[in-house]
């Protein structure tokens, strides 16, 4: 009879420790499964983590390449600026040596030149190419428009020339005081000197000026066409070498009345 009633609990024992058995050992069978996975997925994340760290290394390595790079290419950009500038100061340099070794050249051919010019004026190789008359009213030394035109024609031949000299020679005729004459024949060559430089643009070291006043006439001074032929101012152009044209340039002077 007790066996009876305990036979109940006894099978629910055995039915809940073969449960149990079995349940353990269905873990441990799973465990023994899984160990192999995990191991590999243990060695994996560690492959992984030092892969991550490698390429974390690499990272900041191409990084630091890059730097670099970026610091040579400065540096190189700096250094061909620095080569440009160089080259252009070699270049301003260089020109300036030409520039001073053109100005000593043409300092020295104008030397030359000046040298050529003095020692033919000392050896007297100017000879007379060209005259002209130029006549002025009584006791005056302003040049007219007529008179302006013959001085015109005169040096129009010489604008280009290099070698030549002008000489310019004011005259009145015999009447009136010589004084008064000499500074009269003086003004009327004025006259001439300022209008060839500043109309005509004739060098002023060029021109040789003088005031002779009533002293060699070229009339005898007794009529009036004689007192208007005195009343001059001759201008004569002189070249180097040429014989040219042996007339004599001449503007006429002014009586001192």
């Amino acid at each position: 009879m007790l066996f009876r009633k305990s036979a109940p609990v006894m099978l629910g024992a055995i039915v809940t420790l073969s449960l149990f058995t079995g349940a353990c050992a269905t873990k441990k069978h799973v465990r023994e499964a899984i160990a192999p996975v995990q191991g590999q997925v243990n060695e994996v994340s560690k492959k992984t983590e030092t892969n991550t760290t490698a390429i974390g290394d690499l990272d900041r390595n191409v990084a630091k390449v890059d730097e670099k790079a970026m610091e040579a290419d400065r540096k190189a950009g700096s250094a061909g600026e620095s080569a440009r500038m160089a080259n252009q100061a070699a270049d301003k340099a260089q020109q300036s040596a030409n520039g001073a070794q053109q100005l000593a050249q043409q300092s020295l051919t104008k030397t030359g030149q000046l040298e050529t010019a003095m020692g033919n004026m000392e050896k007297d190789n100017f000879q007379l190419a060209s005259t002209e008359k130029v006549y002025f009213k009584t006791n005056h030394a302003e040049l007219t428009t007529d008179e302006k035109a013959k001085l015109d024609s005169a040096v129009q031949s010489v604008t280009t020339a290099k070698n030549y000299v002008i000489e310019v020679e004011g005259y009145t005729d015999q009447t009136g005081p010589k004084s008064m004459n000499l500074d009269l024949g003086r003004r009327r060559a004025e006259s001439v000197v300022r209008y060839l430089t500043v109309e005509k643009n004739i060098p002023l070291r060029k021109i040789h000026d003088v005031g002779v006043g009533a002293d060699f006439p070229n009339a005898v001074n007794k009529t009036r066409d004689d007192r208007k032929e005195n009343r001059r101012v001759d201008v004569k152009i002189y070249t180097l070498g040429n014989a040219g044209t042996t007339a004599q340039l001449q503007t006429g002077g002014q009586e001192s009345r």
